[in-house]
């Protein structure tokens, strides 16, 4: 079980942690526990059940009627609101709750309607990146348990490897190519199989080599490859300094080709970066970065 402060529930809810406090007073909405030092803390159900509030008070339903409601009515007028084709932000909130309860099936209900309603790549961009944008700030944190978070990871995995295996390959002799890996301290690789289904989609010869590269086998299959295009993630905890010191020699090593960044950690670096490296902010973005070289 996990145990979460108001702000990572701020964060992962959307609520604000004033109105979260009022309606634990109010509405007994959740009951958290106290520190010794009276500081909340907050289980796995009560943010569950915050999330699906959070739904239900989103499409019209007052707080008052929510509090007098089971958790099963609760599940069940939360399906009859939510719309696959325009409700993003619902859809990633039960893809958190299918996380913790580590329920599949659910989870293949939420993602299948999805994909039914608007297409895998725009399910890719409106909801699954978002989602892992949202997990990340947990991992940041330190507050998710990983084994909640390797399920559904694993299970968004195996989704996207049988659709980059449904394209075509890539054979143009001038086709862009692009390398994909993650540095030799990083493993959330989600963000970067997306831009992997993208790129290639798109015309794009892709080099995946992956989590956990060290930078002289990457500099190595740079030569070898000599691509357009370099891309990688920034998750885990990494100090501006060490990230300072390994763009630069990535933009040292890779003078000549666009270097792409994404990652919790890449959009809060406060240092200036090389002419050819870039902040890549979502899905769409790095979608608009693709259409513009291929």
């Amino acid at each position: 079980m996990s145990t979460y402060s108001i702000k990572d529930l701020e964060r992962l809810t959307g609520i604000k942690a004033h109105t979260i406090r009022i309606w634990e007073k109010r509405y007994g909405i959740v009951d958290p526990s106290r520190t010794d030092s009276n500081i909340r803390w907050y289980t796995d159900a009560d943010l569950k059940r915050l999330l699906n509030v959070s739904i239900l008070n989103r499409h019209g339903f007052k707080i008052s009627r929510i509090a007098s409601l089971t958790n099963q009515q609760i599940n069940q007028k939360i399906m009859e609101v939510v719309k696959p084709e325009s409700d993003y932000l619902s859809q990633i909130e039960s893809l958190i709750v299918s996380m913790i309860e580590l329920n599949e099936d659910r989870f293949e209900k939420i993602l299948n309607q999805s994909i039914i309603k608007i297409g895998f790549e725009e399910t890719l961009y409106y909801v699954v990146y978002p989602f892992f944008e949202k997990i990340g700030l947990l991992w940041q944190t330190g507050s998710i348990n990983p084994a909640q978070e390797h399920f559904i990871s694993n299970l968004i995995r195996m989704k996207l490897c049988v659709a980059i295996d449904s394209l075509p390959a890539v054979t143009q002799h001038d086709a862009k190519k692009m390398i994909l890996f993650l540095p030799e301290w990083e493993l959330h690789e989600i963000g970067l199989l997306t831009y992997y289904y993208i790129a290639r989609k798109h015309g794009i010869k892709v080099f995946y080599l992956g989590q956990n590269v060290p930078f002289q086998d990457l500099v190595s299959v740079g030569q070898t490859v000599q691509p357009d295009i370099l891309a990688t993630y920034f998750v885990s905890a990494i100090s501006n300094d060490e990230m300072k010191k390994y763009l630069d020699d990535m933009a040292s090593c890779f003078s000549k080709q666009h270097i792409l960044i994404s990652g919790i950690q890449a959009a809060h670096i406060d240092f200036e970066v090389s002419d050819y490296t870039k902040l890549i902010s979502s899905a769409s973005a790095f979608k608009q970065f693709v259409k513009t070289i291929v």
